[in-house]
């Protein structure tokens, strides 16, 4: 089986570089969509990962979260989503301002985008990040989202709640919140 994976591997990369060079080539919308999706998905698997590095494609996600396209929003939040479980990953993330690209995607008016973004803030989390995770904007947006109507936003609210910070933190925010519903500025999104 080695064997057969280290002849796979330079037809791996050169696949995915024809991804990413299409994706640079091409005008079509459309096409670019189709890339994204594509390359959201090869970062799942960790076979891919050190080619996806290699090809900045981390880069390529976090552009994407800017778009005014939901789409490519939704694939970037995807691809950075599966790549963020990556340590290597996860520090390039972390160091093109990648709290903030995935914290503006808390807003999105997409579910998996959302659900995306809270996995991949998860996976941001380090010891140096637990204080921007813990933020009270973002543990308020957490504390909406962990009364939503979707059963998946609001159990995934309540891990990130749990995993990232402490009750101490969470109850600041409860106390924070109360009357202010609305004041937090981040509609919940539809399903």
């Amino acid at each position: 089986m080695r064997k057969n994976e280290s002849a796979e591997a330079p037809e791996r990369f050169s696949y995915l570089q024809s991804l990413v060079t299409e994706f640079q080539d091409t005008d079509s919308e459309e096409a670019k969509e189709q890339v994204l999706a594509n390359l959201a998905n090869f970062a799942y698997d960790p076979k891919n990962t050190e080619y996806l590095r290699e090809l900045q494609v981390a880069d390529l996600f976090l552009d994407m979260l800017t778009e005014d396209n939901e789409n490519f929003v939704e694939f970037g939040m995807g691809g950075l989503c599966n790549l963020s479980m990556d340590p290597e990953c996860r520090d390039i993330i972390l160091q093109s301002d990648g709290i903030s690209l995935v914290t503006s995607c808390l807003s999105n008016r997409r579910e998996e985008t959302v659900l995306s973004a809270i996995t991949t803030l998860m996976n941001l989390a380090t010891p140096t990040t637990r204080s921007q995770l813990s933020e009270p904007g973002i543990l308020q947006c957490m504390l909406r989202f962990s009364l939503a109507e979707s059963p998946r936003l609001r159990n995934l609210a309540a891990v990130f709640l749990q995993d990232c910070c402490s009750e101490e933190q969470v109850r600041q925010a409860q106390q924070q919140m109360q009357g202010h519903q609305t004041a937090i500025g981040i509609p919940l999104p539809k399903e």
